[in-house]
Order: C-alpha cells, then sequence, then structure tokens
C-alpha cells in the first residue's frame, strides 16, 4: 500500500516537474521599450516570457536563450471603444440588410485586422445578438485570432433614443434589443445583458449622430434610471460607459456614477468640472470626424444623419480637446467601424494636434485605458506578471505617433501573430 502511494506520488510529481517544464519560453531584445508607467523609454532591455505571461524585464538575457530581436517595443495597445462586427458601409437603411450571423463574420474578420494593426485588447460598446460575445469566447478559446474583447452585448436606450432602431414604420412595433425604459426596466436589463456574457454595460445617455430622429445635444436617460443602471451594474462587477454628445446628459452621467463618458462632444466647463470631480473617464472618439467628412461622399452617407455628423463635428475637436488639456482622465477610443477597422492608430496624432503630448497619447492606449477597463494588473504596461501582449514598430512611437499607423510586430499572450522583422 505504502509502495503503491509513493508510486503515485512520484508519477504526480513527475507529471507536473513535465507541464512547468512544457511551458514554452520565448525572450525579446527591445533595444528601445517604452515604459508606459513611467512614460519613458529603456533602452536594451530583455523581456522574459514562459506562456503567456511575461516572467521577467531587465537587461540581461538568460543564458542560450534564442531571441527575437524588435526595435521600439511597447505593450499592445487598448482601444476601449469599437464596434468589432460593424462597418462603414452599412449606415442608415443599409443596417436593415445587416443579419446577425453576418454581424458576427464580419466581426472574425474585423478581429483579425484589428489585432494586426497592434490593437491586442479592445472595449466592445455595442452588437447586435450578443455576436461579440461569442466573438470573445471563440477567439478566447484559440479558434480565431482577434484581440482581447470585453463585451457589452446591446446598448441600452430610451424608446426612440440613439440606441433604438428608428428606421421602420409604427406598423412593425420593432425596437432594439436593448431598449428599457424606467427602473425597474433599466434592471432587468441590465441583468439580462449580464446574464448572457456582458463584460461592461453601455448605455445611451444622450441622442446621437447615427439614428434618426435624434438630437445629440438632448438627454435621453433620466439621472434616476441612469444611477439605477450604475447601482445594479458595479454591483454586479460590471463598469459602465455611456454615450454622450450634450452637456446635460454628459454631467448627469458622470453624477450618476458611470465609469466613462464616451464622445463628449459638446462639454463645457462646468462639464469638465463633474468628471474631474468624480474621476470619471472621457473617451475622445475624434478621428472618425476626419474620416467621414472626407469619406461622406464615396460611401453614401445618409442624408438623414449627414447635418448632425456636420454640426457635431463643428464644435467637437475644440471642446473635447479643452477637457484633455483641462486634466479630465483620458483613455483611447476610437468608435472604429464609423471608419475601417484597422486605422484605430490614426488617433494618435489627433489627441497630440488637440494638446497631449506624444508620450501622454500613448499612454491613453494603454496604463489609462487598462486603469478604465479594471485590467490595470493584466495589460497596458510591459511588467513581470503580466500577459505578454507585446507590440513593435520602427520608429520611436515617443517622437513621431504615427510610426503607430505602421505595426510590424504584434504578440498576444505570448503568441505572435505578426512579425514583419524575421524570426
Amino acid at each position: 500500500m505504502k509502495k503503491l502511494f509513493f508510486t503515485t506520488l512520484l508519477l504526480a510529481v513527475s507529471s507536473f516537474a513535465q507541464t512547468t517544464a512544457a511551458k514554452p519560453r520565448t525572450v525579446i531584445h527591445a533595444a528601445k521599450l517604452f515604459d508606459a508607467k513611467a512614460g519613458r523609454v529603456l533602452t536594451n532591455q530583455y523581456i522574459v516570457i514562459e506562456g503567456d505571461k511575461i516572467v521577467s524585464v531587465g537587461g540581461a538575457a538568460p543564458a542560450g536563450a534564442k531571441v527575437i530581436e524588435l526595435p521600439n517595443v511597447l505593450p499592445g495597445l487598448i482601444d476601449v471603444h469599437t464596434h468589432i462586427t460593424g462597418d462603414p458601409y452599412h449606415f442608415g437603411y443599409e443596417e436593415l440588410a445587416l443579419s446577425v450571423p453576418q454581424e458576427a463574420l464580419n466581426g472574425a474578420v474585423n478581429a483579425k485586422t484589428t489585432i494586426e494593426a497592434g490593437f491586442t485588447t479592445i472595449r466592445n460598446l455595442g452588437a447586435g445578438g450578443f455576436t461579440e460575445v461569442a466573438l470573445r469566447d471563440t477567439i478566447n478559446s484559440g479558434a480565431l485570432p482577434g484581440p482581447r474583447i470585453l463585451a457589452s452585448g446591446p446598448p441600452l436606450g430610451i424608446t426612440g433614443g440613439h440606441c433604438d432602431s428608428n428606421l421602420l414604420p409604427y406598423e412593425y412595433h420593432y425596437k432594439a434589443e436593448g431598449v428599457a425604459d424606467g427602473i425597474a426596466a433599466v434592471q432587468a436589463k441590465v441583468r439580462e445583458n449580464i446574464k448572457y456574457g456582458a463584460d461592461v454595460i453601455k448605455i445611451c445617455a444622450t441622442g446621437g449622430v447615427l439614428s434618426k430622429g435624434d438630437d445629440p445635444q438632448a438627454s435621453q436617460y433620466s439621472l434616476e434610471e441612469m444611477k439605477a443602471i450604475v447601482a445594479d451594474a458595479h454591483r454586479l462587477g460590471r463598469k459602465v460607459a455611456a454615450h454622450a454628445h450634450g452637456l446635460q446628459g454628459i454631467i448627469w452621467a458622470s453624477e450618476a456614477g458611470v465609469d466613462s463618458i464616451e464622445h463628449g462632444s459638446y462639454i463645457d466647463d462646468a462639464g469638465i468640472a463633474t468628471l474631474k470631480k468624480n474621476g470619471t473617464y472621457m473617451v475622445p472618439t475624434i478621428y472618425l470626424n476626419d474620416w467621414l467628412l472626407e469619406n461622406m461622399d464615396k460611401i453614401g452617407f445618409p442624408a438623414i444623419y449627414k447635418q448632425k455628423m456636420i454640426d457635431v463635428a463643428a464644435v467637437s475637436e475644440k471642446n473635447m480637446a479643452h477637457a484633455m488639456v483641462s486634466g479630465v482622465k483620458i483613455a483611447f477610443g476610437t468608435d472604429a467601424a464609423v471608419y475601417p477597422h484597422g486605422l484605430n492608430a490614426r488617433q494618435f496624432a489627433k489627441y497630440v494636434k488637440m494638446g497631449l503630448t506624444p508620450t501622454q497619447a500613448l499612454q491613453t492606449a494603454t496604463v489609462n485605458a487598462a486603469d478604465l477597463l479594471g485590467w490595470s494588473n493584466k495589460v497596458g504596461s510591459i511588467e513581470a506578471g503580466k500577459w505578454a501582449d507585446i507590440i513593435a514598430v520602427d520608429g520611436d512611437p515617443t517622437q513621431d505617433v504615427t510610426t503607430l499607423e505602421h505595426v510590424k510586430f504584434v504578440m498576444k499572450g505570448g503568441v505572435v501573430y505578426k512579425n514583419e522583422y524575421g524570426k
């Protein structure tokens, strides 16, 4: 009996040792490494990776290790506002032809494009039929290439508001999946989204641009409804992102306790003071203005949205820039799908134009974004214990952020998804 026990114990120890030894080890030599936390560039750093985690960062390589040589290394980038299953070619009545299966297939294509552009983590704020939840789970299983996804499920909105579907006439009696009015209804919708896999709750606090019949400046959910949403979401461990262009909606959403204001087009000093007081992040999705204004006619942008887009674009950059340089916490989010996926990094240059330094712009998509997601212990910087999400570019992005528009190397969780530097 004693012999059988020790034999079993030895087999277990041997099995554990083999499992531990089987973890693949990778070493990256970074000629330059962006230290996102400190906002500085380190030189001649070796990053040791075992499995999907970083185990050490320092000035020496392990003896006999095979090394990947990279010039300018950064943490994998984070975009906290995407629509991974969408594209800029199904606006207005074209949306009605987009089925849930088609959304899911689009998402698989866009996910590959997104990770190859250097974005290893995204927060997806709205998709039909919980398609981004299914996409998240499929990517996590290793069956598809793509970024880590925090998914919202259907965004919550009022009847006839920005997050409703207002294109069909009355006789269809159709409402979007996330429509809920009143405190009891919004609480039930939060719980339903979480039931079906939502990592975050997205709400529409004001009207929007890409919706029929509403005003971007008008508040939609009441303060009381938003407080109920936030209370349930936070109690159940989910953060809340609020689409908000208009000032009253921005202020009410922040006072209700949301974690981020998406867009913030009409923010002023009162709104800035409110966000700073409450520690609310703002996510300035600004590059889309440039792309849409330049490509409206080429893509057949619907006339029902055109004037709203022109009006919002006329004020949003100035107002968002004022908030950015006034000390509001900023996280990087693009609204990708309003323009083609993969162009996300073009927004860095906009942030610099609006008053951030290149280093500050980089931090919005690394440490700041990780903080907003509640993932500071997992992503956002290259440190021991964090996931091995690493990218590389030719130039120094702390001097020229446009070099991030051409990412040459992408690793997520220790797996290389792109390498234009060879072996």
